[in-house]
């Protein structure tokens, strides 16, 4: 499953150097100035999961293949993108293609580093981003509403689907022009559906990234910029992940066999960048299953709530066409047994048909025929 996240916010927040880091490399350009970023940068980022980890130790398989999220490293917006300043529309159509938006907030004070507003103050900053993309959804309802209120008039199911989707429209419309996101209207499932074929930019879920200094870590829970960072996503009911992008993207240079002496030096019981990523995993609803052999283990992305023979066919077409049973159990049973046998034996390996609903964790095997 191809999910993307894309990293947005002001000129100069450390959206690249957040990017950089996740990436593992200085894929994208970082400098002081806006719009150092012009085109999108794109990187796929394997998910951190002890749990294949582990399930690789126990069984030695030649390769071990993580999930991923594809991050995408959007230019920096400033006050009239929606209306094409600092090359707005251009930036705007980026982030119009994601799945969802990883909102970085600036929480560290650098005279070395301009910020374009003049200071810093995260809640002023999230309030441009989001007025921003509010101004572009509008423009787009409005396009829409031009074309839906003609069709209103015609007869039969034309006009009668026209008329609901014109009510939701109606009804966005009005809260957008109250400054309000589209992402804080309170819309039915099936109103939801209705504006699905619009991307609104401001429907897609958010997750909040105070981006800090490294001697603010000690400290976050008294600091006053990350306070305002968490009043911002909690508005939105949305997470907020602190990190120091540029140490992050420090951690991410050391080879792997130095990681940890660096994290414990610096007080970090992980990169901050695991718990971004994995919290960009459930934001969209994300969950894992894995398999093993001895060729791989392997995780693999479902959405929430499929059942088998759909969580088959991510792994080939085939599978979920000749799907005839799952061979199931958890990956906990899995990693204390240590063996498909002692599964059998004591009964722990289910067989599973075509209403299975996989479990976030289960280690499947499928039975097909085509």
């Amino acid at each position: 499953m191809a999910l993307s996240i894309g990293i947005v916010g002001l000129p100069n927040v450390g959206k690249s150097t957040l990017f950089n880091a996740l990436c593992g490399a200085a894929q994208a350009e970082a400098a002081n100035y806006p719009f150092c970023t012009i085109e999108p940068n794109v990187g796929v980022v394997p998910v951190p999961d002890p749990r294949l980890d582990r399930l690789a130790e126990i069984f030695p398989s030649e390769r071990k293949i993580a999930a991923t999220l594809e991050f995408v490293d959007i230019a920096g917006l400033v006050k009239g993108a929606s209306k094409g300043e600092g090359l707005g529309n251009q930036f705007l159509g980026h982030i119009r293609q994601v799945d969802a938006i990883c909102h970085v907030l600036r929480c560290f004070d650098d005279s070395d580093v301009v910020h374009v507003e003049g200071s810093v103050d995260p809640a002023r900053d999230a309030e441009v981003i989001d007025t921003e993309l509010a101004l572009k959804d509008l423009e787009t309802v409005e396009k829409r509403l031009v074309k839906v209120q003609k069709d209103a008039k015609a007869a039969g199911k034309q006009g009668e689907e026209a008329r609901a989707e014109l009510e939701v429209l109606e009804k966005v419309r009005a809260a957008l022009n109250e400054g309000q996101t589209v992402r804080r209207i309170p819309l039915s499932d099936e109103e939801k559906q209705r504006l699905r074929e619009l991307f609104l930019l401001t429907a897609k879920p958010v997750i909040y990234v105070a981006n800090v200094s490294e001697g603010q870590l000690g400290s976050l829970d008294d600091d006053p910029l990350v306070a305002r960072a968490r009043e911002v996503a909690a508005r939105d009911g949305a997470p907020l992940i602190a990190v120091c992008a540029e140490l992050e993207a420090q951690i991410q240079q050391l080879p792997p066999e130095e990681r940890p002496a660096f994290l414990e030096a610096v007080g970090l019981e992980e990169p901050g960048l695991n718990r971004l990523i994995r919290a960009g995993y459930a934001l969209l609803g994300l969950r894992t299953y894995f398999t093993v052999g001895p060729q791989e283990a392997r995780a693999w992305t479902i959405r929430q709530g499929w059942k088998a023979p759909r969580a088959a066919g991510v792994i080939h077409s085939d599978f979920e066409r000749g799907f005839i049973r799952a061979e199931v159990a958890s990956w906990e049973e899995w990693v204390r047994e240590r063996s498909e046998v002692a599964l059998r034996d004591k009964g722990l390996l289910r067989i599973e048909g075509k209403d299975y609903v996989v479990q976030d964790g289960d280690v499947i095997h499928f039975r097909f025929n085509v």
